[in-house]
């Protein structure tokens, strides 16, 4: 009788275990699935009514903290509180340009997350769509590895290992600035065997480094690291406003050997000629072949920064003048949605529109280069492309007559799919 109570006392445990652990999964899943479909930042027209509709399992509330924004639903009643039941549309309304927050609670009764509400001027810039040469100066110069010395008496050392990382950025030695390789190449051989102080940027913090340079067999003075000052490729323009500031690609320039953004000093854009397209296979994506001319009087434009949602600055007269096409209207999140749009890209040598559907809309996604699923659709691109290929990154996507978003990264399994964001994150940027 003991042991049978026993039995039955481990499995009402078990049970009671399997009750409160699904417990936890289901309110764990639920928190990050209601975080993950409601944005933590949205956009609107000043006095222009948005509608918008998040798509949620079960009821929630809004709120807004302000009288200048209006809130409304179904009653068409607008007030600074409504309550809203699974996939049910609601409308923001606001008078005045300016930030704001709403408040929003889980079945009318848990805070739940702050909303960020921009309200801004209706605002136009240039679909562009041109391949264009970067150039990236970096601020520093970068450490992308480190590596052994073979020494005067033939000893090998590396000096750097433990010391230096990946993604460093030398900014100095013995307190004179680093602008390029040949600075570090100069400032090492000028010290010689003494110890060297070395002014190094990581992941955003300044540290000094004591290293002592090592004589190697050809006579040089070295660290044992690997470094780079610059980088260059080729993409896609995606829009000028009408101030003449550009953004493109819509992901930021990696370091290929650290996979880190490279943080630049400055940089620019150039004429670039595409002269062969490789397209894209199963595991193989596609390739945009073609030369940069360096030239002074193929300067474009000026880089100011590189970032996770790409490359932005200002262009110059020369390509302000060369601009195909009328400024659009921007799009915000609540305009785009599933179905017909467009990729502008003059991937053929001629500026045109190609047919995509937009297949999944994420409001508030992991990464904000990944809002959007793309499939392209259009006959004449699939035959010259196969798709998507490396280069098109930054091609702006029009839906409903409006600028809504940028094409970013294609599928390595499927490279008539890809990824885009939405155009405000990277007018935002």
């Amino acid at each position: 009788m003991m042991g049978k109570r026993t039995r039955h006392g481990g499995f009402r445990l078990c049970l009671i275990w399997v009750f409160w652990l699904s417990l936890i999964f289901t309110i764990g899943f639920t928190w990050y699935y209601v975080e993950r479909k409601i944005p933590s930042r949205l956009s609107v027209v000043v006095d222009e009514e948005e509608h918008f509709a998040f798509a949620l399992p079960f009821d929630v509330t809004l709120l807004s903290d302000s009288e200048e924004v209006l809130l409304g639903n179904e009653s068409h009643i607008p007030s600074g509180e409504i309550r809203l039941k699974g996939d049910e549309a609601f409308s923001l309304y606001a008078k005045n340009l300016g930030s704001y927050r709403l408040g929003l609670k889980l079945f009318g009764r848990f805070p739940f997350k702050e909303i960020q509400l921009d309200v801004v001027d209706t605002h136009y810039a240039i679909p562009c769509g041109v391949p264009v040469g970067i150039y990236l100066k970096s601020q520093g110069v970068m450490v992308i590895g480190t590596g052994r010395i073979r020494c005067q008496n033939g000893q090998e050392v590396e000096p750097a290992y433990g010391v230096l990382e990946s993604g460093d950025y030398i900014e100095a030695i013995n307190g004179e600035p680093l602008r390029d390789k040949e600075a570090l190449i100069h400032s090492l051989n000028y010290n010689g065997s003494r110890e060297a102080v070395l002014l190094v940027r990581r992941e955003g913090k300044e540290l000094e480094i004591h290293m002592t340079p090592v004589e190697a067999d050809d006579g040089n003075y070295k660290l044992g690291a690997w470094v780079r000052d610059d980088t260059q490729g080729i993409g896609t323009l995606t829009y000028v406003d009408t101030n003449g500031n550009f953004g493109a690609l819509g992901h930021g320039i990696s370091d290929s050997d650290t996979g880190e953004v490279v943080e630049i000093e400055d940089g620019a854009l150039y004429e670039t000629e595409i002269l062969g397209i490789e397209k894209g296979t199963v595991g193989n994506p596609g390739v945009m072949a073609g030369v940069i001319y360096y030239g002074p009087g193929s300067r474009l434009g000026t880089i100011a920064t590189n970032t996770k949602v790409g490359i932005f600055g200002q262009v110059n007269d020369k390509l302000q003048g060369a601009l195909a096409g009328e400024p659009l209207e921007i799009g915000y999140r609540q305009d785009v949605a599933k179905g017909p749009a467009w990729i502008r890209s003059n991937v053929s040598g001629e500026l045109r529109d190609y047919e995509i559907e937009i297949q999944r809309v994420d409001y508030n996604p992991i990464q904000e280069n990944k809002s959007l699923v793309i499939r392209v659709v259009d006959k004449d691109l699939l035959h010259l492309t196969g798709g998507i290929v490396q280069g098109m990154s930054g091609s702006p996507i029009i839906q409903n007559g409006k600028l809504v978003g940028a094409v970013t990264h294609v599928f390595v399994q499927d490279s008539t799919r890809g990824y885009g964001i939405f155009v405000e994150d990277m007018m935002r940027h």
